[in-house]
């Protein structure tokens, strides 16, 4: 079990003793801001002024995702397909990502029908 600190469990060794099984809070948020960082060329240019918010709203994905799933974010395939679902209008972000989580799939044939249409992206 991991809790946010970075103590596992509370017996002999989570407070002051071996440092096994540790995992410092500034590492596991480390991730995200690395992968916030590299998405934030691609909302200033799908989203401008609203860019802020779809980084939030992709932040909140990884969390949900993180969730459901177990992996620390969704994989580069889904993320592409969220934004070319988007399309970069903020609603459809929200729409997207919620598909995201709850069926990629779904998400993917969205995305997939979007490419057969030509769409950007």
């Amino acid at each position: 079990m991991m809790v946010r600190d970075g103590a596992a469990g509370s017996g002999a060794g989570a407070r002051g003793g071996s440092n096994a099984g540790r995992v410092p809070l500034s590492t596991m948020g480390l991730g995200m801001a690395v992968r916030r960082e590299a998405a934030r060329r691609r909302a200033e240019a799908d989203f401008g002024s609203a860019s802020g918010a779809a980084l939030d709203l992709v932040e909140l994905l990884e969390l949900a995702w993180h969730d459901c799933h177990g992996d620390l974010a969704p994989p580069g395939e889904v993320m592409d397909d969220l934004w070319l679902v988007a399309g970069g209008d903020l609603a459809r972000l929200v729409t997207a990502a919620r598909l995201a989580v709850t069926d990629a799939h779904d998400l993917a044939t969205a995305a997939d029908r979007l490419r057969e249409a030509g769409a950007p992206g």
